[in-house]
């Protein structure tokens, strides 16, 4: 379906290209992706779903606001990163491996809290660029929640209210209705693979802790 809604008639005019965000600052073309998607030549197709350049579009959508044909390469993204996910070629580039990070911070924070992102996660060892300000509220957390009308982690109303258990129970029923859940086992086997073959030890809590701390600072 997103397939069909994000190529109907590309005639590679480069409009998307022109207000794309990515394409400014790294080497993403959002021209280029639709034509070679166009092609339908597999051992290109193939090497895009191995490649960092899937990774490098935001998901602004940006580009279908300014295609004269209405074409959505950012939903095409969305495909290619869906294949690439499910096939294990993610793997196989720096960006891509990072989506072992991503879903265990992510899908954990929502099924365990209800939000995609929790200030305890955020470490400012882990997270840097967040700078000095970051670093004082992370160790005054409850101050500055409070301070800020917050309601961190209590019950009751308000910003990052705690989440009821029975909601957490519906989140869980939307990842297993949806395939959310088979898509993050996927991630999980093809990680632990190309863990395996870089030589960490998967059996070993720590060997994989390390892995992904390995991957989430783009060490390797």
């Amino acid at each position: 379906m997103r397939y069909e809604e994000a190529v109907t008639a590309c005639m590679n005019c480069g409009m998307c290209t022109s207000v794309c965000p990515a394409a400014e600052f790294s080497e993403y073309d959002p021209r280029i992706l639709m034509n070679i998607v166009q092609t339908q030549d597999d051992e290109e197709l193939e090497k895009l779903l191995k490649s960092d350049y899937i990774w490098l579009c935001g998901q602004c959508m940006s580009c279908k606001t300014r295609c004269p044909r209405n074409n959505v390469p950012g939903l095409l993204i969305n495909v290619l990163r869906r294949y690439s996910q499910e096939l294990g070629y993610f793997t196989e580039s720096k960006r891509g491996r990072q989506q072992y990070a991503l879903s265990k911070v992510l899908n954990g924070n929502i099924l365990n809290h209800g939000y995609c992102i929790v200030p305890e996660a955020v470490t400012p060892e882990n997270h840097p660029e967040q700078g000095p300000v970051w670093e004082w509220i992370f160790r005054n957390v409850d101050e500055f929640f409070d301070r800020m009308g917050a309601n961190l982690h209590k019950p009751g109303e308000g910003v990052l209210r705690k989440i009821d258990d029975k909601d957490l129970e519906e989140l869980n029923s939307i990842f297993k209705e949806t395939g959310a859940f088979q898509l993050t086992d996927a991630i999980d086997k093809h990680s632990e693979r190309k863990a395996e073959e870089l030589g960490y030890d998967t059996s070993d809590p720590d060997s994989m802790n390390q892995y992904f701390l390995d991957i989430f600072k783009g060490r390797i």
